[in-house]
């Protein structure tokens, strides 16, 4: 991870994409979901990195602790660095699971940074469950949530229905890949249009990726 940017000319500056989620279970519908948006993210010019399960699986966060678990701290070193982010979670009964809602619960800790929690960052939020219900609830909390932490939920958010994926219907991914793509474009573009606005530059440009 290159060290914290100054504000530079779109010619030398990429933003950076941090990625969030999936679920302990290898190759889940949620962590394919997050590679896929990444991916794309990749394509229209950022650099990004992703955190799933295993780097996700902190103590309970419990801010009387004081000094916070490694993995945490590496991941809060990652927010803090990072222009936008993506989340996907799966819907556990009406909200996102236990692990990845508690990762979140850790952004408490860049209360007092220069960007205090996810401020100034456009947040793309993806929910994978077994049943619609279960993604629209838990997309609302998640957002809402985003809204908590002074970040900007993007316009779209994706919702996945995992059990639509019989053998004789497209893969739920598959089906999702125009969202995905849309949801990482809106990340990329917010945080270009940001970066432009602090620099001075247009940012008509910016959402381009070219120079002003």
């Amino acid at each position: 991870m290159r060290e914290e940017h100054q504000v530079a000319s779109m010619d030398d500056w990429s933003p950076r994409i941090l990625g969030i989620g999936g679920t302990t279970r290898a190759g889940s519908t949620s962590q394919r979901a997050l590679h896929d948006a990444l991916e794309h993210a990749n394509r229209l010019g950022a650099a990004t990195e992703m955190l799933t399960a295993d780097e996700l699986e902190f103590p309970t966060y419990a801010p009387e602790r004081g000094a916070v678990d490694l993995r945490a701290a590496h991941m809060l070193e990652l927010v803090a660095k990072c222009d936008g982010l993506v989340i996907s979670t799966p819907g556990f009964h009406g909200g996102p699971s236990g692990l990845i809602k508690n990762a979140i619960d850790y952004i408490e800790e860049l209360r007092a940074d220069e960007r205090p929690y996810l401020d100034g960052r456009a947040v793309g939020c993806i929910v994978c469950a077994a049943g619609w219900q279960a993604t629209t609830t838990t997309l609302v909390t998640i957002r809402s949530t985003v809204h908590a932490l002074r970040g900007w939920p993007t316009p779209l958010g994706v919702t996945i229905n995992s059990a639509c994926g019989a053998s004789s219907s497209p893969d739920p991914v598959d089906h999702a890949a125009s969202g995905l793509e849309l949801l990482a474009t809106q990340v990329v573009d917010f945080a270009r249009w940001r970066h432009a606005a602090l620099a001075g530059q247009d940012p008509v440009a910016a959402a381009a990726g070219g120079t002003p």
